[in-house]
């Protein structure tokens, strides 16, 4: 198995930053139309995302083809806080480890601190990752999104900026949106996203399909998995399953880079992990989950 750049993606329950350093081919699908964001949806009451810290155990699912692996395992620890009117903070570290016959053990670590505006045109980014203990460049810039005018400042690994055609969502904003398309049944969204990984220069194409919605305890594969979802508050809160694949830009029919499948709920925490990068998949069990209490009343910017 070769190795790949180290790719970040979004968990999007919890805004979350994941660093992989192997990466493979996943199957052929339907892309989204680069230039066109789907438009914000009416919901019942504004999109309150939850305060919270959370741990996923990770593991390996599945595996097999070329560039298969081993084993696989890893946590990934965040703490996202914020709300419309402050913006969102979230601090991430994330640790892989991945062997496998060909390449053998390999390491990685990535730790990410972003804050995003309240409105969504504002978004900062710091990433320092290593690989089986070499460390990579820093990645630090900030980004602004304003209509069809999208920009990228970068402070490291060196001064630079581009920019290219919006509408470009931030990781925050993209959730919300999620969020307010289920709420109204709406079966997909797509839409072109930033996060600020890998060198701080991608913007994705993203085809999110969202199935019905349900309540009650979580039905993830394992007696054991998931366990704050099943036993604590979000035991009724509502959520939905969410299939969300990224695109390197293009047009017509393109292969995933990957594909991310989840349970999301109402409140932006995320359950039922599965991280598919078609060679092999890893899942991420949560393990813990502090919940901060909420405002008496949601913030209006």
């Amino acid at each position: 198995m070769r190795s790949r750049p180290a790719l970040a993606l979004i968990l999007v329950g919890g805004i979350a930053q994941i660093g992989i350093a192997e990466m493979s081919a996943v199957r052929a699908a339907p892309a989204p139309a680069p230039a066109t964001e789907a438009p914000a949806r009416p919901a019942a009451a504004p999109v309150v995302l939850a305060n919270h810290r959370a741990v996923y155990d990770l593991s390996l699912g599945s595996s097999g083809g070329t560039r298969a692996v081993d084993s696989a395992r890893g946590r990934i620890a965040l703490e996202f806080k914020g709300d419309a009117c402050q913006g969102y903070t979230m601090q991430t570290r994330q640790v892989t480890v991945l062997e496998s016959a060909e390449t053998g053990s390999r390491t990685s670590d990535l730790r990410n601190t972003t804050f995003e505006g309240g409105d969504g045109h504002e978004f900062r980014f710091r990433t320092a990752s290593a690989t089986n203990g070499t460390s990579s460049p820093t990645v630090d810039g900030n980004a602004t999104s304003e209509g069809d005018a999208f920009k990228v400042r970068l402070k490291e690994p060196k001064r630079d900026q581009f920019g290219e055609a919006g509408p470009v969502l931030f990781p925050s904003l993209h959730m919300r949106r999620l969020i307010e398309a289920a709420r109204t049944g709406e079966t997909t969204l797509a839409a072109k996203v930033f996060d600020g990984s890998d060198d701080g220069r991608k913007v994705y194409d993203t085809l999110a399909v969202i199935g019905r919605p349900s309540t009650g305890p979580t039905q993830a594969a394992g007696s054991e998995r998931d366990r704050p979802l099943r036993e604590g508050a979000l035991a009724s809160v509502q959520r939905w399953p969410v299939t969300l694949s990224y695109f390197t830009q293009g047009k017509g029919e393109r292969t995933p880079i990957y594909t991310l499948s989840f349970d999301l709920y109402d409140n932006g925490v995320s359950g039922a992990l599965k991280l598919d990068y078609g060679d092999f998949a890893i899942v991420g069990d949560l393990t813990r989950l502090d919940l901060d209490k909420g405002p008496d009343k949601p913030c209006r910017p």
